[in-house]
Formats: structure tokens, sequence, C-alpha cells
């Protein structure tokens, strides 16, 4: 298996500039091939002709000996990131029907208990931080810190349930990470 993990990290390396993204899966490779690595594995033996297992060094060869090798690679990276996008897309409508139930069942219940318990929380959130900062209540115990994360953590459940949660801020945070400055 050890041979295998560096025949994957080797091809990685090698097929990065015609399958960027598919070179990058690879390269790292360490110990076995896992289900997402397994996946661009499949594509590539696929479009090489080996199947959906392919074994690394005849995948190795197909590609050395193969004239329209850079081809295969810029095709089997586009659907693989294509499979990636869409199983992000199947992820984000599980999320989204998620929530969308979650606001169905508020119009649809018509009770109190949500908001009840919502004003509870965040009541209890705001005077424990009051009593803290005003001195009234020291946080100086585990138990007590882990009381503190805990009710703070349900306070940012309720503002998400009621005011969204902040996915889009993160991943506008994440791409402009990622992108070039600006000159």
């Amino acid at each position: 298996m050890a041979d295998n993990k560096n025949i994957w990290q080797e091809l990685g390396s090698n097929i990065v500039s015609s399958a960027p993204a598919l070179g990058a899966l690879l390269a790292p490779a360490t110990g076995g091939i896992s289900a997402l690595i397994g996946s661009g594995v499949g594509i590539l033996g696929r479009i090489f002709g080996l199947g959906e297992n392919p074994d690394p060094d005849a995948l190795k060869n197909a590609i050395a000996t193969d004239p329209q090798a850079a081809l295969k690679l810029s095709l089997a990276d586009k659907e693989w990131q294509l499979q990636m996008y869409q199983a992000q897309t199947d992820r984000l409508k599980v999320e989204l029907d998620d929530v969308k139930s979650a606001r169905e069942r508020e119009v649809g219940v018509k009770d109190n208990v949500n908001r009840i318990l919502a004003y509870s929380v965040v009541g209890a959130f705001i005077a424990m931080v009051g009593a803290t900062l005003l001195g009234y209540a020291k946080v100086d115990s585990v138990l007590a810190g882990t009381l503190v994360g805990y009710l703070s953590a349900k306070c940012e459940q309720v503002l998400a349930y009621y005011f969204g949660s902040s996915r889009g801020s993160q991943e506008k945070t994440a791409m402009l990470a990622k992108a070039d400055p600006i000159k």
C-alpha cells in the first residue's frame, strides 16, 4: 500500500498541469484511497479505458503512452469538478429543505413555544454577560466556562434561526481570501 501511496502522489504531481483539481487531489494522498480520491481515480480510469478501480501503475503507463493524455486529463478534471459541484448543490438543497421545513413548521403550528424558548435563551445570555461584566458573577471554573460556552452557542443558534445563518458571509470571506489582490 505504501508503494501505491507514492505512485498516487507522483501521478498527482505529474498531472497537476493538465488536471489541476485531480492532481491536487491525488498529490497529497495519504494512506488508503478515500471515497473522494476514489471518485477522481474512477474518472481517470474510465477516461483511459482502465475501469473504475485502475491499478496505479497501469494508469501511470496509460497516461505516459497516450498521445491525447493532456486532453483526456483535462476532460477528467472537468468531469470531477462537475461531480463535486453536483455534490455541493445536493448538500445545499438538503440544508435549504431543512430551513424551509423549520419555517413551514413555525407558520403551521402557530404556537409560542419556540418564541418563549428563544426569548429565554437570549435573555439568559444577556443577563449572564451583563452580570459577568458588572462583576456580579465570575466565570473562573471549568464548569462555569462550559456553561457560558453552551449558553453562547444556544444563543447563536436562536439568532441564526430567526435571522438566518452566516453561511453567505463565511463563503464570501473564503472567496475573498482566495482572490488575487487588486493592484
